[in-house]
């Protein structure tokens, strides 16, 4: 029960933060929310909330259906299964209607950095998100984008703002340079892309494989499955649990 609930549950956030994006008519923008007082009159309120209820109710449903069907086998270690996992989180999100990993990453992004004013903030805010993750920095690229910003910072002499165009383009020219040195390109965005969903889906099955291990051993602890032998994660079957 425990792994079906780890899958449902971040499923189910997906879902309630896509609401947000898949529903912008019913939606109040958080700037506007902040300057405004004047509550959106399209809809009711009740009405509005019971709209978005069924909606998560019935992209719930089609998630859970396609979860029944399918075989998650729970081994991070085996790229085979971790392609495989990843599909089917592809299959849930285009029939549910949700928001891929990196749609989350991009939208979470939007809403965590939307009021930060200078550049140095917005950069320690996206490695503060990536740390929480779990995503790794292998190439240290954060480290070449904080030593681009205090070469940049040093030649208009003050701290770099985002509304600073001037500034941003001599940021965004040693970026580019930063890029260019690593090998990264922009026509090889997509592919970075895939490699960042299939980090995260290895990084899911890792939680998966932990919370199975800690079940079955919270299970063999109890008397009546002390003589069992518990078996190996890949064997289980999680549409047994949901």
């Amino acid at each position: 029960m425990a792994l079906a609930s780890r899958l449902l549950s971040k499923s189910t956030r997906q879902l309630c933060a896509s609401q947000v994006v898949l529903r912008p008519k019913h939606a109040i923008p958080i700037r506007s929310f902040a300057k405004e007082a004047i509550a959106p009159t399209a809809l009711k309120g009740d009405q509005v909330l019971k709209d978005i209820f069924y909606e998560v109710k019935n992209k719930l449903e089609t998630l859970i259906g396609v979860l029944q069907k399918e075989k998650i086998n729970i081994d991070p270690e085996d790229p085979a299964a971790v392609s495989e996992y990843a599909k089917v989180m592809n299959s849930v999100s285009q029939k549910a209607n949700l928001l891929s990993e990196s749609q989350t990453i991009k939208f979470n992004i939007e809403v965590e950095t939307h009021e930060i004013p200078d550049a140095r903030t917005y950069l320690l805010k996206l490695k503060e998100m990536r740390v929480k993750r779990g995503l790794i920095d292998e190439q240290g690229i954060e480290d070449l984008q904080m030593a681009a910003l205090d070469k940049v910072e040093k030649e208009i002499k003050k701290p770099l703002m985002r509304n600073d165009k001037k500034g941003i383009a001599l940021l965004t020219a040693e970026f580019d340079k930063i890029n260019q040195k690593l090998g990264i390109r922009k026509e090889d965005l997509p592919k970075y892309e895939e490699q960042l969903e299939l980090k995260i889906t290895k990084a899911q099955l890792e939680e998966l494989k932990k919370d199975a291990l800690e079940a079955m051993e919270t299970q063999k602890n109890r008397e009546e499955f002390k003589d069992e032998e518990m078996p190996s994660v890949k064997s289980l079957d999680i549409r047994n649990f949901i």
